[in-house]
């Protein structure tokens, strides 16, 4: 893991939002906490969190749009295409500064 992992991303409002929704979700905790170890291929990390391979691709896809996983296609050496997915170094914190600093750049704001 990158050594400054642990140094906050300054994210916009929409970044922080959409990455908050993507941690919300119980299985996507699995998920991250499945690829805290190392990078894994979807049918691997699938039988490791014993969840269907559609369902685990449709969380990879929310935490990938949140820049929290990456991913990478390689062959294997029978030529097999194989998806491999790794978690990006992050850092969240939330404070009542941080949130004034994101609100201020959202692009929807819902009236009252």
């Amino acid at each position: 893991m990158d050594e400054n992992a642990d140094t906050p991303v300054e994210s916009t409002g929409d970044e922080l939002l959409e990455m908050i929704r993507a941690l919300s979700n119980p299985q996507r905790l699995r998920i991250i906490a499945g690829l805290a170890g190392g990078r894994n291929y979807v049918s691997q990390l699938a039988r490791d969190l014993q969840m269907s391979r559609p369902l685990l691709h449709l969380h990879l896809q929310k935490l990938e749009a949140a820049g929290l996983v990456k991913s990478e296609l390689e062959l294997s050496e029978d030529g097999k295409a194989m998806r491999f997915f790794e978690v990006v170094p992050f850092a969240v914190q939330l404070t009542p500064g941080v949130i004034a600093i994101a609100e201020a750049t959202l692009s929807y704001k819902e009236e009252a």
